[in-house]
């Protein structure tokens, strides 16, 4: 009698372990399922953010229009309102490069400027200050030409330790424009905020800033 209940209990082990290994496969196949699904997810939402942010950083890092027709095509809309306030365009007003801080020059035409309602520039001591504290967008726009046989350098701009633009000059003979553009996002206070131009100590003889095709941009985020 005690061996037919043996035999029993191992029959009935034996029956349920299919249906154990049955439930385990289910329950790792909707594991798998699940994790594909999150995974996919998760890669779609980084794809529409990466593009969103690549088309806003594109948008920003142009520079303000300096035609007087682009100028006066800017709406007044909310958005344009905001903008128009809270953004700052510069551009150089020379194109000589040597060690110095850089002269800037809004853009404006009519009632319209580059240089928005929350900034102030000094066109003494060549400075850009935000009248608001909090976080900026902020880029250096540079496009540089050779007008003759150039040598090999490095122009170097620095935004009072807030941005540092770094463009690498070959020895060029065939007058090919090098561009650059260089930004960061960062607090900013009310502070004077000046552009430093260094050029190695033999010169950049030859090499000139283009006007139309170089700036400082930024803009408040929050």
């Amino acid at each position: 009698m005690e061996q037919q209940s043996n035999q029993v209990d191992v029959e009935s082990l034996r029956s349920s372990a299919p249906r154990r290994g049955s439930c385990v496969d289910v329950f790792l196949g909707l594991s798998i399922v699940f994790l594909f699904v999150a995974v996919t997810g998760l890669a779609v939402g980084g794809m529409l953010v990466t593009k969103e942010l690549r088309a806003e950083l594109r948008s920003v890092s142009q520079p303000i229009p300096a035609s007087p027709v682009q100028l006066s095509g800017i709406g007044d809309s909310p958005s344009s309102a905001y903008k128009m306030h809270n953004f700052a365009y510069l551009k150089p007003k020379k194109s000589a490069l040597e060690n110095c801080t850089m002269p800037w020059t809004s853009i404006s035409y009519d009632e319209r400027t580059s240089l928005g309602s929350n900034f102030e520039y000094n066109s003494l001591k060549y400075s850009l200050k935000p009248k608001k504290k909090g976080i900026y967008f902020i880029y250096i726009q540079v496009t540089v030409s050779c007008t003759s046989h150039c040598k090999a350098g490095v122009l170097k701009l620095e935004l009072l330790n807030k941005l540092t633009c770094n463009v690498e000059l070959t020895a060029d003979i065939e007058k090919t424009p090098v561009s650059k553009k260089c930004w960061t996002v960062g607090h900013l206070d009310s502070q004077d905020l000046t552009t430093q131009v260094t050029v190695p100590e033999e010169g950049l003889e030859n090499w000139r800033l283009e006007l139309n095709s170089s700036g400082l941009g930024m803009f408040l985020i929050e």
